[in-house]
């Protein structure tokens, strides 16, 4: 067994999330304690009291998930369980470099809190928009993104599963390209409910900001690789992990590429850690014969350590 963690991005928030941790492990209140002290707000009654709006403004959620996701993880270390090598979604891949030693708790929540603003200070809201197209291969929506790039910026953002492509862009540009994909044979085409265009070129400016801060953030390489999202490929050390970071913001995310790439690597054990189960159901698309299990409250921990026999 070649076990990898997997940590979610944002849209996998709700309110509650990491509640019986906070409650019954003194380790995962910890976690919140750290945070909420970073941050200077009480980070641990937002997840698991809300409300919702608040929780879900981009500049929340990402600190929110990622504090969430690591007091998930800290009870299963006590008992033993550990990865050789991990990967994230998105906001996840900062989850999954602090699970591996890269970044101190305290340093990374203030960091993805701006790392959220950013991102919603980059593009107006309303002028942005993204989309989830569903059954088509990625040349023939390649294409597409091409030929609706008349309009405007589009492009591929994230490259989920097999027949499953976010695109992202300006409003006018995303519209046309759902159009055009659907005439194309698309089996459906869903505008994301989400406030901030990301993973294409319209978060450059973005990007520019958070190199900025990640130079007065210190990271160190890591205990075990991560698999990242920009390229795919094994990554050891801060000096990798740094421009990776920052690419990632505005470049497309490669989560389908990045579980062929372990799964070639001969893992065969995919554990999502933290909230929902997004990323398992993608894992299941991609990698059919691996095992797969999630830890987001104490029933799904008992089921996954069971499961491994822990």
């Amino acid at each position: 067994m070649k076990v990898a963690f997997i940590f979610p991005g944002q849209g996998s928030q709700y309110v509650g999330m990491a509640k019986e941790f906070i409650e019954n492990f003194a380790e995962s209140k910890e976690v919140f304690d750290i945070a909420s002290a970073a941050l200077g707000s009480d980070l641990a009654q937002l997840c698991m009291h809300g409300p919702s709006e608040t929780l879900n403004r981009t500049e929340n959620t990402q600190p929110a998930i990622l504090a969430a996701s690591i007091a998930i993880l800290r009870p299963l270390e006590r008992r033993g369980l550990s990865a050789v090598a991990a990967a994230g979604h998105s906001l996840g891949e900062y989850t999954a470099i602090t699970a591996a030693g890269g970044f101190e708790l305290k340093d990374v929540v203030a960091l993805v809190q701006k790392r959220g603003r950013y991102m919603q200070e980059a593009v107006p809201e309303g002028a942005g928009l993204m989309a989830a197209i569903l059954g088509m291969d990625r040349t023939a929506l390649e294409k597409t993104c091409l030929d609706a790039a008349k309009n405007g910026i589009v492009a591929p953002a994230n490259y989920n599963s097999p027949g499953q492509i976010v695109i992202a862009g300006e409003k006018m540009a995303v519209e046309k390209a759902m159009e055009l994909a659907k005439a194309a044979g698309a089996k459906k085409v869903v505008p994301l409910m989400v406030s901030v265009p990301s993973h294409c070129s319209l978060m450059k400016q973005a990007g520019e900001r958070l190199a900025l801060e990640l130079d007065t953030v210190s990271i160190s390489d890591v205990r075990f690789p991560i698999v990242n999202n920009a390229d795919a490929k094994f990554l050891r050390t801060a000096a990798e992990l740094k421009p990776s970071l920052v690419r990632q913001i505005s470049s497309p995310l490669y989560w389908e590429d990045s579980i062929n790439r372990l799964t070639a690597d001969g893992f065969d054990t995919f554990i999502e850690i933290g909230p929902g189960k997004v990323l398992s159901g993608l894992v299941k698309r991609i990698a059919k014969d691996a095992k797969v299990l999630n830890v987001e409250d104490q029933k799904s921990m008992t089921e996954t350590l069971t499961a491994l026999g822990m």
